[in-house]
């Protein structure tokens, strides 16, 4: 499981970097959110993702905390989630805007001819 886990957020942030990198804002765009879904990943993982175990700890009686999910990383996430859909969104807007006000999609503004 931790090496799916591990291997999925690599590519993520790996592609994120690659499209970050690009000339194109729409690529740029794309990229920022394959970085957060990796971010995302990870911050998750840290809450020790566990299989077929409660993810509540039941009332009374010595609790082994070791046993549970930690519910931090999971809240976190959520939030995370929720900023970096406004964010896109705002970049979207941002991106439709500047393209209508230069005429190209170039990061810095100006098409590279051949």
């Amino acid at each position: 499981m931790e090496l799916v886990l591990s291997a999925a957020i690599g590519v993520l942030a790996a592609s994120g970097v690659w499209l970050i990198l690009r000339p194109r804002t729409f690529q740029v765009i794309v990229g920022l959110c394959l970085l957060s879904y990796a971010v995302n990943l990870f911050i998750f993982s840290t809450g020790r993702v566990m299989l077929g175990v409660p993810p509540i700890m039941p009332r009374g009686g010595f609790v082994d905390p070791a046993a549970y999910a930690d519910p931090m990383p999971q809240a976190l996430v959520l939030t995370a989630i929720v900023i970096s859909f406004a964010t896109t969104a705002l970049f979207l807007v941002v991106m439709i805007a500047s393209r209508g006000l230069t005429g190209t999609d170039h990061v810095d503004g100006t098409e590279k001819l051949p």
